[in-house]
């Protein structure tokens, strides 16, 4: 498991998936060094990615690319098949995450869910 004051990292056995529980707005390492530990998850069980975003994760640009052109092929790699995004009911970062979604629909799936249970 992976602490920090951005974001919580484990791996959710019953659901097989990495879940990324973000606090609060992180750029750079602060950003990367969890979504780099969920790698490793992905590539140790070849899991999916879940993010719980209902508490905001807006990226600066320079991460937005670093997703796109290391992560999102990584995690597709190590056997990811589906990014699901935990939104809330007005989903603020709708924007976003279909900017994620866009730059990556080629090579992995994407869901978006109100809860884990909602993962299949």
């Amino acid at each position: 498991m992976y602490l920090s004051e951005y974001c919580d990292v484990s791996y959710e056995e019953k659901y097989n998936t990495v879940f990324v529980k973000w606090k609060k707005f992180c750029c750079k390492d602060d950003y990367r060094k969890p979504l780099l530990y969920a790698l490793d998850i992905i590539k140790k069980y070849g899991c999916n990615y879940t993010a719980d975003t209902r508490s905001g994760f807006e990226n600066i640009p320079e991460d937005t690319q670093w997703v796109a052109e290391y992560f999102m092929p990584k995690a597709a790699e190590y056997g990811c098949k589906c990014i699901y995004f935990i939104i809330s009911e007005n989903n603020l970062l709708k924007e976003e995450l279909e900017g994620q979604e866009k730059n990556s629909a080629d090579i992995i799936s994407f869901k978006y869910i109100y809860s884990l249970d909602e993962i299949r």
